[in-house]
């Protein structure tokens, strides 16, 4: 695992293109281990003596303090996910539209076609099938009694497409993806994701390299404490699992993150209110164990 001044090394070489993304890649992660935290490193510890404070900057305990952080570095797939996405956007708005003859041949190679069954007197889609009764279908809608239904063949469906995106016909999810997932689209759905790859093809390097430093630049800013305080454990416990922090009014109640001032700090309308709210949750909690839905 890289050192704090290793990782701004790392990065600031990667920017200048002094090393390529694949080197950096290979460098950020060589000596990465499965369940290898930072804070067991040699380097945090000597940064991390010199960053603590006395007492807790929340409650002032001295008892086990910890660095707790305000934010912690995100995914480097989360990053590569949400730029793929802001390319795509920009891809389709500066391209919005595809030839037909690419959609149709797109589908062909990475979708199966299943076909939504239609009344052959009407063309009302998904006529109800019937098990015991013959004919085998009734349409719903006419009321036409049939054995066999009628089906669009997917160059038909994608012609009402290009002359109608909104058209009725066109909003199944009947183009199956042929790779493990499975997913259902719709043609609409169809044209986003060819034309997502598209941008992803035409920018993959940008979008990678992007994604790689502000990833980078997350877990600079973690290593460096920069969104740190020195916490105790119990301050530390309450902010990270049940998301909240010491009343700055009282100094004595928990309050969620979200709220002002824990609830015996509100007025005392609010602060009844508050508390006849969690009561009835907790009852509501309770009837549905009794119940047996929880």
């Amino acid at each position: 695992m890289l050192t704090y001044n290793k990782l701004i090394e790392l990065r600031d070489k990667l920017k200048s293109g002094e090393i390529g993304l694949e080197l950096a890649k290979a460098l950020y992660w060589q000596d990465s281990k499965e369940g290898q935290r930072s804070w067991y490193t040699k380097d945090w510890k000597e940064r991390r003596s010199k960053f603590i404070k006395d007492e807790c900057e929340i409650c002032n305990s001295k008892e086990t303090l910890t660095i707790q952080h305000h934010s912690h570095p995100r995914k480097y797939a989360e990053y590569l996910r949400e730029l793929t996405r802001e390319y795509a956007k920009d891809y389709i708005d500066t391209n919005p539209i595809i030839d037909k003859s690419a959609l149709s041949n797109h589908i062909l190679k990475n979708y199966d076609y299943v076909p939504v069954p239609l009344c052959p007197s009407c063309k009302n889609k998904n006529p109800s099938e019937r098990v015991r009764k013959a004919p085998k279908y009734r349409c719903a809608d006419c009321k036409h009694e049939f054995d066999e239904a009628i089906y669009r063949s997917s160059n038909e469906l994608i012609s009402i497409f290009y002359e109608n995106e909104e058209a009725y016909e066109v909003r199944d999810k009947c183009f199956v993806s042929k790779d493990k997932w499975r997913n259902m689209h719709n043609l609409s759905h169809v044209r986003y994701w060819l034309q997502r790859e598209r941008a992803k093809n035409k920018d993959a390097g940008t979008i990678d390299k992007e994604a790689f430093l502000l990833h980078v630049n997350d877990c600079i800013k973690y290593l460096s404490f920069e969104d740190a305080i020195t916490a105790c454990k119990k301050c530390a416990y309450n902010y990270d699992i049940k998301k909240m922090d010491l009343c700055p009014k009282c100094k004595q109640h928990y309050k969620g993150l979200q709220y002002p001032t824990c609830i015996e700090c509100l007025p005392e309308e609010k602060r009844k209110a508050a508390l006849e709210s969690i009561e009835f949750g907790k009852q509501w909690t309770e009837m549905h164990k009794r119940l047996g839905i929880d």
